[in-house]
């Protein structure tokens, strides 16, 4: 392995086991050279891999940091509904519990060990006086134990896990369904009105660390997206697609 992937394969890793965080400062260009006896090209480019994977950004004269999980502009990443709804947002927590994992949890979040404890919550997330969404979450303490004392009044679980938690991975299903009495109470929605539902799955490193159901009034919210299609390269002398 070349130095500057040494240095960025630490520094990754750091990243993606929690030690470093959102937002954490990154040791200067400066500081890498004297820790790892290496010039100042290589630990430029150690870093400038990090930024081009998507885990650093670098301001300009304030340093490089690890960056806050992003994406706002794609329908498949993970948004953070509480800058979605905008100045009007407010969030109440309904429902938390921390409880053993149940067989319901486990079907929800994945293969989880022997023992394994979550958080559930219920949320609902408001933009004015109108109900916009209900947040029905589970948090696997394994992967986020400081999860269990936060109370989640400053700021809703989304928001403070965006913050905190580095992921590697989401899947997401959408879906539909007709709101039952307690979902329409919520929503201020008629009982049998059409919801969507979004069903996200994010983990780290294959460790599950939340499952959410979004359920939100589908006269008030839309899913949108944008993709452009890949370009497939041009076969090689003994290459073959399937």
């Amino acid at each position: 392995m070349t130095r500057h992937a040494a240095i960025r394969a630490q520094i990754e890793a750091r990243i993606l086991s929690g030690a470093l965080r959102p937002g954490d400062k990154l040791p200067s260009e400066a500081e890498l050279v004297a820790e790892h006896g290496v010039a100042r090209m290589t630990a430029s480019r150690a870093l400038a891999d990090l930024v081009a994977a998507g885990l650093v950004v670098r301001r300009r004269k304030a340093g490089s940091f690890v960056a806050v999980p992003r994406a706002e502009e794609s329908l498949f990443g993970i948004p953070d509904l509480r800058a979605t709804l905008g100045p009007g947002h407010a969030h109440a927590v309904l429902h938390r519990a921390t409880r053993a994992a149940t067989a319901a949890d486990k079907a929800r979040l994945g293969a989880l060990p022997r023992g394994a404890r979550v958080l559930a919550l219920q949320v609902r997330h408001m933009a004015g006086a109108v109900p916009q969404a209900i947040e029905d979450r589970l948090i696997n303490l394994a992967a986020v134990p400081e999860a269990a004392a936060e109370d989640f009044g400053a700021a809703p679980p989304g928001s403070w896990l965006l913050e905190r938690v580095p992921w590697t991975e989401a899947e997401h299903r959408i879906g539909a369904l007709a709101a039952d009495a307690a979902t329409a109470a919520l929503l201020a929605v008629a009982e049998g009105a059409p919801c969507l539902v979004l069903d996200r799955l994010s983990r780290r490193e294959g460790l599950p660390v939340t499952a959410v159901r979004f359920t939100y009034p589908g006269d008030r919210h839309a899913f949108t997206g944008r993709s452009t299609p890949r370009l497939r390269e041009a076969p090689q002398p003994g290459m073959r697609i399937s």
